[in-house]
Order: C-alpha cells, then sequence, then structure tokens
C-alpha cells in the first residue's frame, strides 16, 4: 500500500504551485513532506483559474515523482477569467465556468483533452458546478426549475465536455468527480451523484470542516467522517478518498480532526490540499504519526457500522444533524438509499423527500427493525400516514426545558441552567410512552417518545432548535437518547465524544478538543448479559458492572465499563 497499511497517502498540487518550483526547491519541499506525512500518490493540476502548466515543465514532476516510486496523476480545477469583453458584463460567483457560454465551453472541453494526453488519471476539483444566472442561462433554462436546469446541464456537460473529449484522446483515462462538503446544497449547483456516479469512474470526497464556530458554513467535525460514509454508500468501492486542507483550522485540532475522521472512515486514500501550503508548516508535522496511530487501529477493524441515517439524493432539511448527533456519542451510517437492511434507522426531514417513506418505514417496523424519526420528519409527512403509527402530533408551539426527567429512572431529575427551546409533541398517554420528559416550571412535556409497530419500535425524537444544544444536554438525558439509536449492543455515555463502530466488535473513541473541551470519564453500555471489553493497544480487560434498565412492559440488561478520555486523543477497544 505504501507508508500506511489501510489508504494511500496523497497530495494535491495546484497549477500555480506547480509553475513556481523549480527542481532545487522541489527536492526541498518533497523531502520535508516525506518526512512528515509520506506521500504515496500526487495529483499534478494542469490548470486551474487561468493558469496552466505546460507540458515540458510538467514532465519535471513526473520524472522526478516516477524516480521516487510515487504514483501520478492529473487534475483540474473548472475556474475560467473573463475570455472576452462579453464575458466582462457576466456575474459568475468564484469564477465557475458558465455552460452556457460557448468560447468557455471550448476552452473546458480543451483543458480535458490536455489532461487525458498527460495522465491516465485525473480528478476535477470541487468547482465543477454552476451559480450562474446570466441571460443565456435564463433564456436556456426555459421554463425548467434551476435545479432541473442544472442537472441535466452538468449532466451534459459532463459527457461532451469532460468525459468523451477525454476518452477520445485517452482511452484508458479514468476520471474521478470529486464533491464538495457541502452535500445539503448538491442540487442546487448541477452537482448530482445519483446520475453522475454512473458517468464518472470514480468520485472523491470533501471532508474540510475547519473551525466550526468561526468559518461560514459552521461544519460539525462529524461530517469529516459522516460525509465520506455518505459517498462510499452512493458509490460503494468506488469513493477513492477523503480530501481536506489546511485552512482557518486554529487551534491545530481543527486540522487534525479533519485527518482522524477521515481515516476512521476507512478511505482508500487521503489527500492533503495542497502542496504549497503545507512546507513547513505546523499543522502538518504531527499527521504522520497520529495517521500511523489510525493506521494500526484499522488493521484490526472491521468494516464501519452504525444506525442508517437515510438522506435521499438531493434532499435538505434539519441538515447536519446527523453530525451534531454524531459528535455527541452515535454511531451513524448515512445512505443515500434506503438501507432495507439495517436493524436501526434513522429517518430526518431530509428523509421526507422520499414520496414512499411511510411505505418503506412500515415495511420496515412490520420487519422488527428500531426506527428513530425526529419531529422534522413528523412534521413534513402527511398527517393522515403518520396516524397509523403515532399518536405523536406537533402543537407548533415551543416547549422551553431547563428540567429533565429519565423515565426509567425513579431519580432521574435533570436540572440545567441554560433554557433550550423545542418543538413541543403532544401525545396520546399509555398510548404512547414516553422515555424522556423536559419543561419548564410545571410545563412538560416529550423528547423521546416510544410507540411499537408490528415487531418494530418506533422512537420520535423532539430535536432542539439549535442542534449544537445538544452538547449541553445533561448526560444522563442525552444516554437515554444514545440508547434508542445502540447499534451492535453498543452505546456510550459522555459529552462531545464520537463513537466510531466496526462490523467486528472493534470501536473507537474520540474526545473533541474544542473551545469547551475537557477530560472525560465515559461509560461503555453493553446490552449483554456476558461480554468481554478489551482496550486494543494493550490488551487490557476493562471491569464491566451489571444494570438493569427497567422500561414500561420489559427490562433490559446492561454491562457498563468506565474509561477516561482526553481531548484530541482516540481510543479503541474490542467486544468479544
Amino acid at each position: 500500500m505504501g507508508h500506511f497499511h489501510n489508504f494511500k497517502m496523497g497530495v494535491y498540487c495546484t497549477a500555480q504551485t506547480l509553475n513556481r518550483l523549480d527542481k532545487d526547491r522541489l527536492e526541498k519541499e518533497w523531502a520535508y513532506l516525506e518526512k512528515y506525512v509520506g506521500v504515496d500518490k500526487v495529483y499534478l493540476e494542469t490548470y486551474r483559474g487561468g493558469t496552466t502548466v505546460e507540458k515540458e515543465h510538467m514532465r519535471l514532476f513526473l520524472d522526478f515523482f516516477r524516480s521516487h516510486g510515487v504514483e501520478t496523476a492529473g487534475g483540474f480545477t473548472t475556474v475560467v477569467p473573463d475570455l472576452s469583453e462579453e464575458d466582462e458584463k457576466r456575474q459568475r460567483l468564484f469564477h465557475t465556468y458558465c455552460y452556457s457560454n460557448p468560447g468557455m465551453r471550448e476552452h473546458l472541453k480543451k483543458i480535458s483533452e490536455y489532461t487525458a494526453s498527460l495522465f491516465d488519471e485525473f480528478i476535477l476539483d470541487d468547482f465543477f458546478f454552476t451559480a450562474c444566472r446570466c441571460e443565456d442561462c435564463i433564456r436556456e433554462k426555459g421554463g425548467r426549475t434551476w435545479k432541473a436546469f442544472r442537472a441535466a446541464k452538468m449532466e451534459e456537460v459532463s459527457q461532451n465536455l469532460i468525459l468523451e473529449p477525454a476518452r477520445k484522446v485517452n482511452p484508458n483515462v479514468k476520471v474521478t468527480i470529486k464533491y464538495p462538503n457541502w452535500r445539503e446544497s448538491y442540487h442546487e449547483t448541477g452537482y448530482y451523484p445519483m446520475r453522475q456516479r454512473e458517468l464518472f469512474d470514480c468520485i472523491y470526497t470533501g471532508t474540510e470542516t475547519r473551525n466550526t464556530a468561526h468559518t461560514d458554513q459552521h461544519l460539525p467535525h462529524y461530517l469529516s467522517y459522516s460525509l465520506m460514509r455518505y459517498m462510499e454508500n452512493a458509490a460503494p468501492g468506488r469513493n477513492k478518498g477523503g480530501w481536506f486542507d489546511t485552512y482557518q483550522c486554529w487551534p491545530i485540532d481543527c486540522y487534525l480532526e479533519q485527518g482522524y475522521l477521515t481515516a476512521l472512515s476507512r478511505p482508500q486514500e487521503i489527500t492533503l490540499f495542497q502542496w504549497g501550503d503545507l512546507f513547513e508548516n505546523k499543522l502538518v508535522t504531527p499527521l504522520g504519526v497520529q495517521l500511523a496511530k489510525i493506521d494500526r487501529i484499522l488493521d484490526r477493524a472491521g468494516q464501519p457500522v452504525g444506525a442508517s441515517a437515510y438522506i435521499p439524493f438531493a434532499s435538505c432539511g434539519e441538515n447536519h444533524l446527523e453530525d451534531h448527533l454524531g459528535m455527541q456519542g452515535i454511531a451513524l451510517e448515512p445512505s443515500p438509499d434506503f438501507p432495507k437492511e439495517a436493524d436501526t434507522l434513522f429517518l430526518t426531514e431530509a428523509s421526507a423527500s422520499d414520496e414512499g417513506i411511510l411505505q418503506k418505514l412500515e415495511a420496515f417496523l412490520l420487519a422488527g427493525g428500531t426506527a428513530v424519526v425526529t419531529t422534522g420528519f413528523v412534521s413534513a409527512v402527511s398527517p393522515e400516514g403518520w396516524e397509523k403509527f403515532s399518536t405523536a402530533r406537533l402543537t407548533g408551539r415551543k416547549l422551553l426545558a431547563d428540567r429533565y426527567q429519565v423515565t426509567d429512572d425513579p431519580a432521574g431529575y435533570y436540572y440545567e441552567h441554560t433554557v433550550t427551546a423545542f418543538p413541543e409533541l403532544q401525545f396520546g398517554n399509555n398510548a404512547s410512552w414516553s422515555y424522556l420528559n423536559a419543561g419548564t416550571g410545571d410545563s412538560h412535556s416529550s423528547l423521546l417518545l416510544l410507540d411499537t409497530y408490528g415487531k418494530g419500535k418506533l422512537f420520535t425524537l423532539a430535536v432542539p432548535d439549535m442542534f449544537a444544544s445538544l452538547s449541553a444536554l445533561p448526560v444522563p438525558v442525552m444516554d437515554a437518547v444514545r440508547r434508542a439509536f445502540a447499534v451492535k449492543d453498543v452505546y456510550i455515555s459522555g459529552r462531545n465524544v464520537s463513537l466510531f463502530q466496526y462490523d467486528n466488535g472493534v470501536f473507537v473513541l474520540y474526545c473533541y478538543a474544542g473551545q469547551d473541551s475537557r477530560p472525560e470519564t465515559v461509560g461503555i453500555h453493553l446490552l449483554k448479559k456476558s461480554a468481554k471489553l478489551q482496550a486494543l493497544n494493550t490488551g487490557r480487560e476493562i471491569p464491566l458492572t451489571a444494570r438493569v434498565c427497567r422500561h414500561e412492559g420489559w427490562t433490559e440488561d446492561e454491562l457498563v465499563g468506565k474509561v477516561f478520555v482526553q481531548p484530541g486523543d482516540f481510543y479503541a477497544f474490542w467486544v468479544e
């Protein structure tokens, strides 16, 4: 494989970076990256934003990397300056191509042909989209929606300006489309993985999360894992890797966590963007050491598993809720296709974009599955269709909570100084059963409601108005939620700790090193009467204590082990 057993390590080199490198500087920068990261593959960009790397100069890099045993591939970025005086009158966000512009179309075709003439493999950086609303695009769109127009336009562009010209020049060429980190907006800009996964040879995934609080996207760090798993399920075996950068990554852990979570998702490759930003960058120096530790864990781990979060293609609603839950210890396996074979199913407002979702939910429950649905999902589906499953109804009012009750614990009352707002659930007492109540003063309602249907269990989860508020809820309150999502009979107890599970009993805990970071004593709950829990790196057996959870109508046996975790560290275990 190269420097690591479980993935290749790649670096992307922009056209601007390549054009400033001579042989001496290349040798120096190569030595640094090889020492601290280890480089198995480089993506050499032929074109970006008006800058082209000429063939003679590109040969310097091809010869150099091949002499060092490094795999080479090409790449280009679909941004272009104005090509004519007419173009200066148009508005284009980020200088992406206008694909209704004949001059720009011809320019893109030539870049694709040029790149294919040099490489048997190349990747499109994640500007292969359109937000153009110029007169030409408005006229060509006609009566269609922008979504429909852009999906059709980018499919045509993929075929006629990228793939066919490249394959005509080089019949052996393999072309990869890289998707950005803004999955919820793909369909607004012409990214359409449902179709593009069939057109392109492979896909790639952007896993940049950067500093969540102080950057424009506000992406929870769990996205570096969840988006990788989502795209792997979109194109099984053809999601080649995860790709992240150094920008707006302060403190240093923001950068490293991108790498940790990308690696834990089991990628074929990890690619660092970009060569020119990595040389003598303090963010990079610890990366190789840390990835080597994860690589040793992956030697023992199976394939990732989690509660199946169904997020259909071209959907949005309760965006990134799955990532906020993932940062609070719920192991998730997002998928764009309905996961019929899952044991535990998670449905959000986005899931309701599937017009047949209630029929699929019914079949899932009748077969004995456990489903967790959100208040956003309930609000988005047909009230008449929902009635058959639950007495839960949304009143349209807000439930303000600073007091919580875990109903299976006689002493399970918890208070918080911060008041959190939830949508208010109304339900039929004893027709549905509340596992978790919340409120203030003399008013309260359910946050987690159980219904049974056929052989299955259905939980309705009231989601706070601000998803980040999940991190501030009392730990025992979130434990009740985590237990409903349990996969492979495991759930954890702790704040700001993620659980990454694999199908052979191995799992990893990671404690985030964010603004509110602090060490945690994490409870590992095994829903079994007998089991062994072992620390993977030392082989030490973790002592387990028996616990019985009493619910209305049944009891559950648990074994609980306690482990201490520190921010910025990951810990691997095995359940036998």
